[in-house]
């Protein structure tokens, strides 16, 4: 049997079409405007996901037989707020993780309601991208549409209530709009008050791998598929991705470099990080995850490349940051170009060069992008380390994982080892996995994972450059956010 996995990122929607032995049998992409009607603001509109995903599909399956597709899975942007009315019309854009528009609902949630208080309900505090801090603005802001409410969603569960009716979502994805119980899987009733909504608005609760239902009549023809296809409740992106390299069970970990970066640990166990450098989420496999969350990484360096030095040559810019030049730049960039999430959980935060000097190369500067990028993983991976979480290995995937050099930057700065996956599709492939397990083909999405998932490369720390990487970071780095916060705040 055939399954779809559907990545819905931010500028595209990636589809693919895996065999029931795992072997990809087709790829298409299919990509959608981002709209930012203000500075800091961030938007899209649900109704060019599903024109995506509907001619996505149909190329993709051009050339199979339709009744071979048994399931659908996807893997969703988190934390996207999309609000439908009574009858099923969008109300307004979806507002975007990475927007940043909610600093006052945000402090208000951290500040008025309590992290503390927060942590318990939720085992998590605020951050601006989160979905509970975007009502509370549409609340604030939009009075009117906010009464018009029927349904809230996320953005992959938007497209799976247009597949098949059914108000759906999956807890890992749930875990990050703050209105989740995590620990206990439920909807916090509390959170739910404090943003004046109801749990009839929220969607209903399913492991990611679970069938919410069949392909509506309709939109079974619109995508030329037989109406017995099951979709399963998928996952976050995060949380895909790491099914999709095998990042599952107890202790694994998975550095994933899209639009933005993470740093993801898996976990049989709930547990929250007291300093709230973390995000304590379900994850898709049935159990929970820690990760952190930079808002900026491979981002950086397509910012880099195409509006500052305006080339579409990424390897050969890279071509210039020899072995030899490793560990010893002298210049450091902040990589804040969207406010950070995490360890900082702030919106005002802002993207910045430092230590040029006359002799300062553009090789340099793009060094620069991709060492900071790292750092900011790091951060997150010693928020870990501080909990007595050892990582001695993780998967890296993503399209900044593609760079050889990248990966090398980030083997010795995190000071670990990496390991490549024989298949790189991240969330479009884990949504692939999670459709398969619903559908029986395999027992559970560790013994899938076990099946289907092959490492094909190993980058290793090297001491020498590990040590002067670490000099770098703790020296330099980690001082320049505290130093900069109250700068960022003034522009």
């Amino acid at each position: 049997m055939l399954y779809i996995g559907i990545d819905l990122g931010t500028s595209a929607v990636k589809l693919l079409l895996m065999d029931e032995k795992g072997q990809i049998r087709n790829i298409v992409t299919e990509e959608y405007d981002i709209y930012f009607p203000k500075p800091g603001w961030s938007e899209q509109k649900p109704e060019d996901w599903v024109t995506a995903v509907v001619k996505g599909v149909r190329e993709l399956t051009k050339d199979v037989d339709p009744q071979e597709v048994a399931g659908i899975g996807a893997g969703g942007q988190m934390h996207g707020l999309v609000v439908l009315d009574e009858d099923d019309n969008v109300i307004r854009p979806a507002i975007l993780w990475n927007d940043g528009r909610t600093q006052e609902e945000t402090d208000f949630l951290n500040y008025v309601i309590g992290k503390e208080k927060l942590t318990k309900l939720t085992g998590n505090i605020a951050f601006a991208g989160f979905t509970a801090p975007k009502i509370l603005w549409m609340m604030n802001h939009e009075k009117e549409q906010f009464a018009r409410i029927k349904r809230i969603m996320l953005p992959k569960d938007y497209i799976n209530y247009v597949l098949t009716g059914v108000h759906c979502t999956d807890y890992s994805d749930a875990s990050g709009m703050l209105l989740l119980d995590v620990e206990h899987k439920c909807w916090s009733k509390e959170m739910l008050e404090i943003c004046n909504i109801t749990e009839e608005q929220m969607p209903k609760l399913f492991e990611s791998y679970e069938v919410v239902g069949n392909l509506l009549p309709e939109m079974a023809e619109k995508l030329g598929l037989s109406p017995n296809v099951k979709v399963v409740a998928g996952a976050g992106d995060n949380a895909a991705a790491a099914v999709g390299t095998g990042v599952v069970g107890e202790g694994g970990c998975n550095v994933s470099l899209g639009t933005s970066g993470t740093i993801f640990i898996s976990s049989k166990k709930f547990s929250v990080d007291s300093g709230n450098a973390l995000h304590a989420f379900a994850h898709a496999d049935g159990g929970w995850h820690l990760m952190g969350c930079m808002l900026s990484a491979a981002s950086c360096n397509k910012w880099w490349m195409d509006e500052i030095i305006d080339t579409e040559d990424y390897k050969g810019e890279q071509e210039g940051i020899t072995d030899d030049k490793l560990g010893k730049n002298h210049v450091f960039y902040l990589p804040y170009l969207m406010g950070e999430r995490a360890p900082h959980n702030d919106p005002a935060a802002r993207s910045c060069f430092i230590g040029m000097t006359m002799d300062t190369t553009r090789a340099d500067m793009t060094q620069a992008v991709l060492e900071g990028v790292a750092f900011g993983i790091r951060d997150s991976l010693e928020a870990a380390k501080a909990l007595g979480i050892e990582v001695k290995t993780s998967m890296i995937c993503g399209g900044g994982a593609k760079s050889r050099v990248w990966k090398k930057i980030f083997a010795n700065v995190l000071g670990i080892e990496l390991t490549i996956p024989e298949t790189e599709q991240g969330p479009g492939y884990g949504g692939a996995i999670l459709a398969a397990v619903g559908n029986h083909e395999y027992p559970s999405v560790q013994a899938a994972v076990d099946q289907l998932i092959k490492v094909t490369d190993t980058v290793k720390p090297d001491p020498e450059l590990q040590a002067r990487y670490d000099e770098r970071y703790t020296k330099v780095y980690r001082t320049l956010y505290p130093t900069l916060k109250d700068t960022f705040q003034l522009l």
